[in-house]
Protein backbone atom coordinates (compact mmCIF):
# COMPACT_ATOMS: atom_id res chain seq x y z
CA UNK A 1 0.00 0.00 0.00
CA UNK A 2 1.28 2.95 -0.57
CA UNK A 3 2.13 6.30 1.31
CA UNK A 4 -1.00 7.89 0.55
CA UNK A 5 -3.53 5.27 1.09
CA UNK A 6 -1.79 4.90 4.71
CA UNK A 7 -1.94 8.43 5.56
CA UNK A 8 -6.08 8.48 4.41
CA UNK A 9 -6.60 4.74 6.39
CA UNK A 10 -4.93 6.11 9.36
CA UNK A 11 -6.94 9.69 9.18
CA UNK A 12 -10.10 7.60 8.99
CA UNK A 13 -9.05 5.37 11.98
CA UNK A 14 -8.59 8.38 13.87
CA UNK A 15 -11.75 9.88 12.67
CA UNK A 16 -13.90 6.68 14.07
CA UNK A 17 -11.97 5.97 17.59
CA UNK A 18 -14.60 7.76 19.62
CA UNK A 19 -17.63 6.21 17.66
CA UNK A 20 -19.60 3.48 19.41
CA UNK A 21 -20.33 0.40 17.53
CA UNK A 22 -24.22 -0.60 16.24
CA UNK A 23 -26.24 -1.89 18.61
CA UNK A 24 -25.07 0.51 21.38
CA UNK A 25 -27.34 2.81 21.42
CA UNK A 26 -26.09 5.57 18.77
CA UNK A 27 -27.65 5.32 15.42
CA UNK A 28 -26.62 8.32 14.43
CA UNK A 29 -24.35 7.36 11.52
CA UNK A 30 -26.87 5.01 10.16
CA UNK A 31 -29.50 7.70 9.81
CA UNK A 32 -26.43 9.98 8.09
CA UNK A 33 -25.50 7.24 5.30
CA UNK A 34 -29.43 6.27 5.20
CA UNK A 35 -29.93 10.04 3.66
CA UNK A 36 -26.70 10.31 1.79
CA UNK A 37 -27.75 7.16 -0.56
CA UNK A 38 -31.19 8.32 -0.25
CA UNK A 39 -30.29 11.67 -2.17
CA UNK A 40 -27.51 9.83 -4.00
CA UNK A 41 -30.57 7.41 -5.70
CA UNK A 42 -32.84 10.03 -6.55
CA UNK A 43 -30.36 12.17 -8.37
CA UNK A 44 -28.09 9.50 -10.38
CA UNK A 45 -27.79 5.77 -11.15
CA UNK A 46 -25.51 4.06 -8.99
CA UNK A 47 -21.89 2.86 -10.19
CA UNK A 48 -20.54 -0.62 -9.30
CA UNK A 49 -17.25 0.22 -10.82
CA UNK A 50 -14.77 -2.26 -12.28
CA UNK A 51 -11.48 -3.67 -10.84
CA UNK A 52 -9.19 -3.02 -13.23
CA UNK A 53 -6.06 -5.72 -14.14
CA UNK A 54 -2.95 -5.77 -15.81
CA UNK A 55 -2.54 -7.72 -18.81
CA UNK A 56 -1.08 -10.86 -16.61
CA UNK A 57 -3.90 -10.65 -14.22
CA UNK A 58 -2.01 -8.44 -11.44
CA UNK A 59 -4.08 -5.30 -10.10
CA UNK A 60 -3.74 -1.95 -11.77
CA UNK A 61 -4.30 0.51 -9.33
CA UNK A 62 -3.43 3.56 -12.19
CA UNK A 63 -6.01 2.03 -14.24
CA UNK A 64 -8.66 1.82 -11.34
CA UNK A 65 -7.53 5.19 -10.17
CA UNK A 66 -9.16 5.93 -14.02
CA UNK A 67 -11.76 4.08 -14.42
CA UNK A 68 -12.81 5.85 -11.22
CA UNK A 69 -12.69 9.56 -12.82
CA UNK A 70 -14.74 8.94 -15.43
CA UNK A 71 -17.41 6.77 -13.31
CA UNK A 72 -17.57 10.05 -10.59
CA UNK A 73 -17.23 12.77 -13.61
CA UNK A 74 -20.34 11.64 -14.98
CA UNK A 75 -22.46 12.00 -11.09
CA UNK A 76 -23.62 8.69 -9.95
CA UNK A 77 -25.64 8.70 -6.89
CA UNK A 78 -22.99 6.58 -5.13
CA UNK A 79 -20.49 4.34 -5.86
CA UNK A 80 -20.52 0.37 -5.04
CA UNK A 81 -16.55 -0.65 -5.38
CA UNK A 82 -15.50 -4.64 -5.20
CA UNK A 83 -19.11 -5.88 -5.76
CA UNK A 84 -19.85 -8.76 -7.94
CA UNK A 85 -18.86 -6.13 -11.19
CA UNK A 86 -15.55 -5.30 -9.66
CA UNK A 87 -14.83 -9.31 -8.97
CA UNK A 88 -14.85 -9.28 -5.18
CA UNK A 89 -14.98 -13.02 -5.86
CA UNK A 90 -11.68 -12.56 -7.10
CA UNK A 91 -9.76 -10.38 -4.82
CA UNK A 92 -7.55 -11.32 -1.92
CA UNK A 93 -7.82 -9.21 1.44
CA UNK A 94 -4.82 -7.29 0.60
CA UNK A 95 -6.42 -6.75 -3.27
CA UNK A 96 -9.39 -5.68 -1.59
CA UNK A 97 -8.00 -3.32 0.77
CA UNK A 98 -6.46 -0.99 -1.89
CA UNK A 99 -8.92 -0.94 -4.13
CA UNK A 100 -11.53 -0.23 -1.32
CA UNK A 101 -8.98 2.53 0.28
CA UNK A 102 -8.48 4.04 -3.37
CA UNK A 103 -11.93 4.36 -4.23
CA UNK A 104 -12.14 6.41 -0.81
CA UNK A 105 -10.02 8.35 -2.08
CA UNK A 106 -11.05 8.96 -5.34
CA UNK A 107 -14.67 10.03 -4.20
CA UNK A 108 -13.24 12.46 -1.50
CA UNK A 109 -16.66 12.91 0.42
CA UNK A 110 -18.54 13.80 -2.71
CA UNK A 111 -20.87 10.44 -2.72
CA UNK A 112 -20.72 7.28 -0.81
CA UNK A 113 -18.94 4.32 -1.14
CA UNK A 114 -20.10 1.29 -0.72
CA UNK A 115 -17.79 -1.59 -0.28
CA UNK A 116 -18.65 -4.92 -1.25
CA UNK A 117 -18.65 -8.21 1.54
CA UNK A 118 -19.42 -11.62 1.29
CA UNK A 119 -19.25 -15.39 1.78
CA UNK A 120 -19.76 -16.53 5.38
CA UNK A 121 -20.45 -14.35 7.69
CA UNK A 122 -16.91 -14.70 9.44
CA UNK A 123 -14.54 -13.94 6.27
CA UNK A 124 -17.53 -11.14 5.38
CA UNK A 125 -16.34 -9.78 8.67
CA UNK A 126 -12.55 -10.19 7.58
CA UNK A 127 -13.66 -7.66 4.84
CA UNK A 128 -16.00 -5.48 6.31
CA UNK A 129 -12.77 -4.46 9.04
CA UNK A 130 -10.85 -4.09 6.34
CA UNK A 131 -13.41 -1.93 4.36
CA UNK A 132 -13.50 0.20 8.23
CA UNK A 133 -10.76 1.28 7.93
CA UNK A 134 -10.31 2.22 4.47
CA UNK A 135 -12.85 4.35 5.06
CA UNK A 136 -15.98 3.15 3.07
CA UNK A 137 -19.55 4.27 4.43
CA UNK A 138 -21.85 1.24 3.97
CA UNK A 139 -21.42 -1.97 3.21
CA UNK A 140 -22.96 -4.26 0.45
CA UNK A 141 -23.54 -7.70 2.21
CA UNK A 142 -23.25 -10.17 -1.37
CA UNK A 143 -24.71 -13.71 -1.57
CA UNK A 144 -23.07 -16.25 0.83
CA UNK A 145 -21.15 -18.61 -0.62
CA UNK A 146 -22.48 -22.15 -2.69
CA UNK A 147 -24.96 -23.24 0.34
CA UNK A 148 -28.81 -22.97 -0.22
CA UNK A 149 -30.13 -21.92 3.70
CA UNK A 150 -33.51 -21.92 5.53
CA UNK A 151 -34.68 -18.01 6.51
CA UNK A 152 -33.62 -18.45 10.23
CA UNK A 153 -30.11 -18.85 8.31
CA UNK A 154 -30.48 -15.67 6.18
CA UNK A 155 -31.12 -13.62 9.19
CA UNK A 156 -28.67 -15.37 11.08
CA UNK A 157 -25.45 -14.32 8.34
CA UNK A 158 -26.72 -10.32 8.77
CA UNK A 159 -27.26 -10.40 12.55
CA UNK A 160 -23.48 -12.00 13.34
CA UNK A 161 -22.56 -9.70 10.38
CA UNK A 162 -24.48 -6.45 11.96
CA UNK A 163 -23.13 -7.53 15.47
CA UNK A 164 -19.31 -7.02 14.28
CA UNK A 165 -19.11 -3.91 11.90
CA UNK A 166 -19.94 -0.13 12.79
CA UNK A 167 -20.69 0.20 8.88
CA UNK A 168 -24.42 0.10 7.80
CA UNK A 169 -25.46 -2.92 5.56
CA UNK A 170 -27.35 -3.11 2.73
CA UNK A 171 -28.71 -6.67 2.05
CA UNK A 172 -28.62 -8.27 -1.38
CA UNK A 173 -30.90 -10.67 -1.99
CA UNK A 174 -29.91 -12.47 -5.04
CA UNK A 175 -29.10 -16.39 -6.20
CA UNK A 176 -29.49 -18.74 -2.98
CA UNK A 177 -30.99 -15.55 -1.03
CA UNK A 178 -34.45 -14.51 -1.07
CA UNK A 179 -36.16 -12.76 1.95
CA UNK A 180 -40.23 -14.21 3.13
CA UNK A 181 -41.91 -11.36 4.31
CA UNK A 182 -41.25 -12.45 7.87
CA UNK A 183 -37.58 -12.32 7.75
CA UNK A 184 -37.58 -9.37 6.09
CA UNK A 185 -39.27 -7.55 8.89
CA UNK A 186 -36.56 -9.18 11.22
CA UNK A 187 -33.45 -8.45 9.18
CA UNK A 188 -35.35 -4.04 8.79
CA UNK A 189 -35.01 -4.29 12.78
CA UNK A 190 -30.98 -5.63 12.82
CA UNK A 191 -29.57 -2.07 13.96
CA UNK A 192 -27.34 -1.01 10.66
CA UNK A 193 -29.12 -2.42 8.46
CA UNK A 194 -30.28 0.09 6.21
CA UNK A 195 -30.97 -1.56 2.42
CA UNK A 196 -31.85 -4.11 0.06
CA UNK A 197 -30.90 -4.43 -3.08
CA UNK A 198 -33.35 -6.91 -5.20
CA UNK A 199 -31.69 -9.17 -7.97
CA UNK A 200 -34.85 -11.23 -7.88
CA UNK A 201 -37.21 -9.21 -10.19
CA UNK A 202 -40.14 -10.75 -8.58
CA UNK A 203 -42.02 -8.18 -8.63
CA UNK A 204 -45.01 -9.25 -6.49
CA UNK A 205 -42.88 -10.88 -3.84
CA UNK A 206 -40.73 -7.39 -4.03
CA UNK A 207 -43.84 -5.41 -3.71
CA UNK A 208 -44.53 -7.61 -0.24
CA UNK A 209 -41.42 -6.19 1.20
CA UNK A 210 -41.86 -3.07 0.76
CA UNK A 211 -45.11 -2.70 2.01
CA UNK A 212 -43.58 -4.56 5.48
CA UNK A 213 -40.61 -2.26 5.79
CA UNK A 214 -40.05 0.96 7.52
CA UNK A 215 -40.66 4.30 5.64
CA UNK A 216 -37.08 4.97 6.12
CA UNK A 217 -36.12 1.22 4.86
CA UNK A 218 -33.69 1.76 1.31
CA UNK A 219 -34.37 -0.27 -2.03
CA UNK A 220 -32.84 -0.34 -5.60
CA UNK A 221 -33.01 -2.87 -8.32
CA UNK A 222 -30.25 -4.52 -8.69
CA UNK A 223 -31.33 -6.77 -11.78
CA UNK A 224 -29.02 -7.15 -14.38
CA UNK A 225 -29.12 -4.82 -16.82
CA UNK A 226 -31.66 -3.32 -14.48
CA UNK A 227 -32.39 -0.58 -17.05
CA UNK A 228 -34.85 -3.32 -18.68
CA UNK A 229 -36.93 -3.60 -15.82
CA UNK A 230 -36.66 -0.09 -14.45
CA UNK A 231 -39.90 1.26 -15.19
CA UNK A 232 -41.66 -2.43 -13.88
CA UNK A 233 -39.33 -1.52 -10.58
CA UNK A 234 -40.28 1.84 -10.05
CA UNK A 235 -44.32 0.55 -10.35
CA UNK A 236 -44.02 -1.30 -7.31
CA UNK A 237 -42.12 1.72 -5.28
CA UNK A 238 -38.57 1.07 -6.20
CA UNK A 239 -37.12 3.24 -8.81
CA UNK A 240 -33.44 3.63 -7.78
CA UNK A 241 -31.52 0.88 -10.11
CA UNK A 242 -27.32 0.14 -10.17
CA UNK A 243 -25.88 0.27 -13.77
CA UNK A 244 -23.25 -2.06 -15.37
CA UNK A 245 -23.67 -0.18 -18.58
CA UNK A 246 -22.71 3.09 -16.79
CA UNK A 247 -19.19 1.35 -15.97
CA UNK A 248 -18.12 1.65 -19.67
CA UNK A 249 -20.78 4.17 -21.34
CA UNK A 250 -22.25 6.18 -18.22
CA UNK A 251 -23.38 8.65 -21.53
CA UNK A 252 -25.87 6.21 -22.37
CA UNK A 253 -26.63 5.47 -18.57
CA UNK A 254 -26.69 9.01 -17.73
CA UNK A 255 -29.25 9.46 -21.05
CA UNK A 256 -31.33 6.92 -20.10
CA UNK A 257 -31.90 7.79 -16.37
CA UNK A 258 -32.60 11.50 -17.55
CA UNK A 259 -34.94 10.08 -20.19
CA UNK A 260 -36.89 7.44 -17.81
CA UNK A 261 -37.55 10.35 -15.34
CA UNK A 262 -38.58 12.85 -17.94
CA UNK A 263 -40.88 9.92 -19.56
CA UNK A 264 -39.35 10.61 -23.11
CA UNK A 265 -39.19 9.08 -25.88
CA UNK A 266 -35.15 8.01 -25.68
CA UNK A 267 -36.34 5.36 -23.19
CA UNK A 268 -37.87 2.95 -25.95
CA UNK A 269 -35.67 3.97 -28.04
CA UNK A 270 -32.31 3.13 -26.05
CA UNK A 271 -34.21 -0.16 -24.61
CA UNK A 272 -34.98 -1.78 -28.07
CA UNK A 273 -32.25 -0.63 -30.01
CA UNK A 274 -29.38 -0.70 -27.43
CA UNK A 275 -30.23 -2.50 -24.30
CA UNK A 276 -31.97 -5.42 -25.26
CA UNK A 277 -29.46 -6.30 -28.03
CA UNK A 278 -27.03 -5.94 -24.99
CA UNK A 279 -28.91 -8.51 -22.80
CA UNK A 280 -29.16 -10.49 -25.68
CA UNK A 281 -25.67 -10.91 -26.30
CA UNK A 282 -25.10 -11.15 -22.11
CA UNK A 283 -26.71 -14.36 -22.22
CA UNK A 284 -24.97 -16.06 -24.70
CA UNK A 285 -22.48 -17.34 -21.82
CA UNK A 286 -22.22 -17.42 -18.43
CA UNK A 287 -20.47 -14.94 -17.06
CA UNK A 288 -21.18 -12.02 -19.77
CA UNK A 289 -22.66 -9.89 -17.16
CA UNK A 290 -18.72 -8.94 -16.08
CA UNK A 291 -17.09 -9.74 -19.06
CA UNK A 292 -18.72 -7.99 -21.67
CA UNK A 293 -19.16 -4.69 -19.55
CA UNK A 294 -14.91 -5.10 -19.30
CA UNK A 295 -14.65 -5.83 -23.14
CA UNK A 296 -16.69 -2.98 -23.44
CA UNK A 297 -14.63 -0.60 -21.13
CA UNK A 298 -11.26 -1.82 -23.08
CA UNK A 299 -13.13 -0.65 -26.62
CA UNK A 300 -13.17 2.35 -25.82
CA UNK A 301 -9.58 3.07 -24.56
CA UNK A 302 -10.34 2.44 -20.52
CA UNK A 303 -7.71 0.66 -18.48
CA UNK A 304 -9.77 -2.21 -17.89
CA UNK A 305 -7.63 -5.10 -17.97
CA UNK A 306 -9.09 -8.63 -18.54
CA UNK A 307 -11.50 -10.45 -16.75
CA UNK A 308 -9.77 -13.19 -13.50
CA UNK A 309 -10.95 -16.67 -14.13
CA UNK A 310 -13.23 -18.64 -13.98
CA UNK A 311 -14.78 -15.69 -16.30
CA UNK A 312 -13.87 -15.78 -19.59
CA UNK A 313 -12.99 -12.66 -22.00
CA UNK A 314 -15.74 -12.79 -25.10
CA UNK A 315 -14.93 -14.13 -28.13
CA UNK A 316 -13.73 -12.69 -31.43
CA UNK A 317 -17.18 -12.51 -33.03
CA UNK A 318 -18.66 -11.51 -29.49
CA UNK A 319 -16.91 -8.66 -29.05
CA UNK A 320 -16.68 -7.25 -32.61
CA UNK A 321 -20.89 -7.32 -32.17
CA UNK A 322 -20.00 -6.14 -28.70
CA UNK A 323 -18.34 -3.33 -30.58
CA UNK A 324 -20.95 -2.48 -33.22
CA UNK A 325 -23.47 -2.43 -30.69
CA UNK A 326 -21.88 -0.09 -28.37
CA UNK A 327 -21.40 2.41 -31.40
CA UNK A 328 -24.90 2.39 -32.14
CA UNK A 329 -25.89 2.90 -28.63
CA UNK A 330 -23.70 5.87 -28.21
CA UNK A 331 -24.45 7.60 -31.37
CA UNK A 332 -28.17 7.25 -29.86
CA UNK A 333 -27.14 9.67 -27.06
CA UNK A 334 -24.97 12.05 -29.20
CA UNK A 335 -21.26 10.67 -28.46
CA UNK A 336 -18.61 8.13 -30.12
CA UNK A 337 -16.96 5.27 -29.45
Amino acid sequence: MDERMNERVNERVDEQADEVRWGEGDVGLDTDVTASLRAGMARGVLSFPLTAFHDDGSLDLDGFRAHLAGQLAAGPGALFPACGTGEFFSLDEDEYRQVVTVAVQETAGRVPVVAGVGYGWAQAVRFARIAEEAGADALLVLPHYLVSAPQEGLVGQLEQLAARTRLPLVAYQRGQVAFGTEAFRRITRIPGVIGLKDGHSDLDRLRRLTLAAPEDFLFFNGAATAEIQARAYAAVGVPAYSSAVHAFAPEIAVAFFTALREDDALVEKLLRDFYVPLVELRDRTPGYAVSLVKAAARLRGRPAGPVRAPLTDPSASDLAELRTLLASGLDLVGATL
